[in-house]
């Protein structure tokens, strides 16, 4: 019964987490119509709000709530990362996302079309390819490196660019 509580957070936070990303880009876009005045203001808000208070914690519980299934289901399989590897993607373009909102009403702040159509475009795929490995659940034993399906594998892997090893 937890688990599938858990897992419906999981799904909720994730349809908040990339609607908010989706929606953005659009808001963004409304920055070239309004002056410096209270509309700019209200804009400005409204997009710090959606970020900062919908879209973040939307994220932090959606990878909470997958790394809570990831112990309540033991999902260890070839498919799943995969499936973290495109979870990472959309944390990148999440940082890119807050990047703009940083810089956007900054005196001078552009937000072009073709940008905001690329943002879209990327979110919309990164969630479809998530979506899609998770109910196909590929088989992709033989495409990954063994070393990948090791546990221990990856400090043995990458530990001699490890900055802070001892």
């Amino acid at each position: 019964m937890l688990m599938l509580w858990v897992k419906g957070l999981h799904i909720a936070a994730i349809a908040v987490w990339v609607a908010g990303l989706v929606c953005l880009p659009g808001l963004y876009l409304r920055r070239a119509r309004v002056g410096h005045d209270a509309a700019f203001h209200s804009l400005h808000a409204t997009v710090r709000y959606l970020y900062v208070g919908i879209v973040s914690p939307a994220a932090f519980i959606a990878v909470g709530s997958g790394t809570a299934l990831i112990f309540l289901q033991q999902a260890f399989a070839p498919w799943f990362q995969l499936k973290l590897a495109f979870v990472g993607v959309l944390v990148v373009l999440h940082i890119l996302t807050g990047a703009v909102v940083i810089g956007l009403f900054r005196r001078g702040g552009e937000y072009s079309l073709s940008r905001g159509l690329v943002a879209m475009t990327a979110v919309i795929t990164t969630a479809a390819a998530i979506l899609v490995v998770v109910l196909a659940k590929p088989d992709l034993q033989g495409l990954l490196p063994q070393a990948l399906s090791e546990p221990g594998a990856l400090k043995r892997l990458v530990g001699d660019f490890n900055p802070f090893r001892r």
